[in-house]
């Protein structure tokens, strides 16, 4: 790495830090005022907020990471545009492209730091804020009452139930599996309590109906209730119960806790390969949305470089007003994207990545139009 390189990222990185910090309390002091009443009602000390704090502290870091990038580096090269540095290096015989490769390094690795905060960071972080909040007012065993089933696609199986406990791979209250046989006769089973078996599941007072075609009469297969039936072909696996249940509360709630990860969001859509066109739609966007949106560093960085190497004594001010002005626009067209393919007038991908393509393409297209 030669001497300007150090000196470009040394002047970058200050400005970068400080951003970045005043972002951050600037995010946390919000959030902890408009979360004081959940504070109160989990009887939280003030150790336990000050802990909460920096627990939320990766999901603020994924959203200010591009701002405080864009701020710091239109602050920058403007401040380098005002002491004519750019023009001095560019004069020395450095070309345009070779100066920005510190920078662009800056975006990629922003970029890499990002998608693992998103996948690994955020969810983690988000479990840990939740035992916080769990700490002193626990949930009663630990179950999620609100969802009611998934289906199986794969084995034209759907599952009905009121209760389940991931902690013990328990399902309860009045549950009920319909599946189709391979001959075309359905299947329907109630039971009270479900518990994963490792193969199958394990059914308690059991009741199980056959229906050997739509105008054939419902059959009892059995006198009396079975106290104890074991399926050990019912292969739907505790993880993917949690999995649909993830993506239920996904789609039904605005929360930042549900911030679904690509690998859930690929498991539910690998075990839904026939989903209506609307919903698989609105599905691939959302992954292909957060394959995307690591990505908004980089660049963030390519329509910078134009905007702030433009020689001139110019107020260092602009550089803010520049990042105000280029963030508002980048979000409109990143929502009207997702919109378009939520709605199936766009594909899924060009959707998601259509506002990282035209700010890549427009950066690069006005870095080389630069005299």
């Amino acid at each position: 790495m030669r001497l300007f390189d150090r000196y470009l990222l040394r002047e970058l990185l200050t400005p970068l830090a400080y951003c970045l910090g005043g972002f951050l309390v600037f995010w946390t002091s919000y959030d902890l005022f408009t979360d004081l009443d959940k504070f109160q009602d989990a009887k939280l000390h003030l150790f336990d907020v000050i802990e909460y704090a920096f627990a939320m502290m990766p999901g603020f870091l994924v959203t200010v990471l591009p701002v405080a990038l864009l701020l710091a580096l239109l602050y920058t090269l403007t401040n380098h545009a005002r002491h004519n540095e750019i023009t001095a290096l560019r004069a020395a015989g450095i070309s345009l492209w070779r100066l920005c490769v510190p920078y662009l390094l800056v975006g990629f690795v922003a970029s890499i730091a990002l998608f693992a905060l998103n996948e690994i960071g955020v969810p983690q972080s988000n479990e840990w804020a939740e035992r916080i909040l769990d700490r002193y007012v626990h949930k009663a065993d630990n179950t999620q009452s609100q969802f009611h089933g998934f289906t199986n696609a794969r084995a034209n199986r759907v599952w009905i139930f009121n209760e389940y406990r991931p902690q013990k791979a328990e399902m309860s209250g009045s549950i009920v599996v319909n599946w189709t046989l391979p001959d075309g006769s359905t299947r329907k089973l109630y039971a009270d309590r479900a518990i994963f078996s490792n193969p199958g599941w394990t059914f308690y007072n059991v009741k199980e109906f056959e229906q050997t075609n739509e105008t054939a009469p419902v059959v009892p297969l059995f006198k009396t209730n079975v106290n104890v039936l074991v399926i050990s072909n019912f292969n739907e696996t505790p993880a993917e119960i949690e999995n649909e249940i993830q993506m239920s509360e996904y789609e039904s709630l605005h929360s930042r806790k549900l911030n679904v990860p690509l690998s859930v969001l690929w498991e539910y859509l690998q075990r839904h390969p026939n989903l209506p066109r609307a919903e698989a739609g609105k599905w691939w966007t959302k992954f292909y949305g957060r394959l995307a949106e690591p990505w908004t560093c980089l660049v963030v960085v390519l329509i910078a470089i134009p905007f702030g190497v433009a020689s001139g004594r110019r107020n260092l001010f602009v550089g803010v007003a520049g990042s105000i002005f280029i963030c508002f626009t980048f979000f409109v067209l990143q929502q009207v994207g997702l919109a378009l393919g939520t709605g199936g007038y766009l594909p899924p991908w060009l959707a998601a990545w259509l506002p990282n393509m035209a700010f890549g393409a427009t950066g690069l297209l006005l870095t080389a139009r630069v005299r």
